[in-house]
């Protein structure tokens, strides 16, 4: 390999690493304080880097905002979503998602998409258009899953899958927001919820999830 190529690689490896690290200090930064509240100043203090690393990064703090939005898309799919969908049973997908969420949400970024949306939902603004992309797509996942529990009989007849897929979702979200750190209790009873609002029994044992 050329010497050329060499620098340019480490180029490029320096200025993923800058950006990654500026995506999870603002991450953290968005689920600690908001959008309204969070100042590139501290972004790049709490990175490590100047406020101009940042920039040269991110034009403003909308670009960086939408950046982290499908920077938790991917880190979540990656850690959640997928696992999740490697199982063919649509139940246990379910329930995989949140035991999975409950883990994630362990982190500290794990507000973001909860503080964006309450900033965001019902204004015309791209941060929040990205993450009601992000839910309806969700929405649209965990109604197939229900959907397909029903028609093989492993969940019981109950309201249509759209409006479970919701109760589903809604239910994740709000305990974990309580629960988030509460290790093991967290994911315990995020899943006896989660099995109540599908009209499943309870687990037999109950689930356990080592600390």
């Amino acid at each position: 390999m050329s010497v050329r190529k060499e620098g340019r690689r480490t180029q490029a490896d320096r200025r993923a690493r800058t950006r990654n690290a500026l995506l999870e200090a603002a991450a953290r930064g968005l689920s600690t304080y908001g959008y309204g509240n969070l100042a590139l100043e501290w972004v790049a203090s709490e990175a490590g880097y100047t406020r101009g690393a940042l920039y040269h990064q991110f034009a403003n703090k909308e670009e960086l905002a939408l950046a982290v939005v499908k920077w938790v898309e991917e880190t979540w799919a990656d850690e959640v979503g997928r696992p999740a969908a490697e199982t063919a049973d649509p139940v246990e997908a379910l329930l995989a998602t949140a035991r999975g969420h409950a883990v994630y949400c362990r982190r500290d970024v794990a507000q973001v998409m909860r503080k964006l949306w309450a900033e965001f939902a019902g204004r015309d603004h791209p941060v929040g258009q990205a993450i009601a992309e992000i839910f309806e797509g969700l929405v649209t996942e965990c109604a197939g899953r229900v959907a397909a529990g029903r028609a093989s009989g492993a969940i019981p007849p109950g309201p249509p899958p759209q409006e479970t897929a919701l109760a589903y979702l809604g239910t994740l979200e709000g305990l974990v927001s309580h629960l988030a750190g509460h290790v093991p209790h967290d994911v315990v009873l995020v899943e006896r919820a989660i099995r109540g609002v599908l009209g499943l029994p309870p687990s037999d044992p109950p689930t356990e999830v080592p600390a």
